[in-house]
């Protein structure tokens, strides 16, 4: 049976590169939408992007994990 963590950690990659993405286009148009009066919207985003923050490390955790097994 071939090791399909290189695979699942490429994939994890890529995943996590399109969150850094979307990230920093949401926190551009909250910005935008801020400016324009709507706060609340602006504090909803913030709040989502504070969850992407928070799995940010568990999701570079299991890719060197996964990748130390290529080892």
């Amino acid at each position: 049976m071939e090791n399909k963590a290189p695979a699942i950690a490429d994939a994890l990659e890529l995943l996590y590169l399109n969150q850094i993405a979307l990230r920093a286009a949401i926190e551009e148009i909250s910005t935008w939408v801020r400016q324009r009066g709507s706060v609340n919207a602006h504090e909803n985003a913030m709040g989502a992007l504070a969850t992407l923050d928070t799995n940010e490390d568990a999701l570079n955790a299991a890719i060197l994990r996964l990748r130390s097994q290529l080892l």
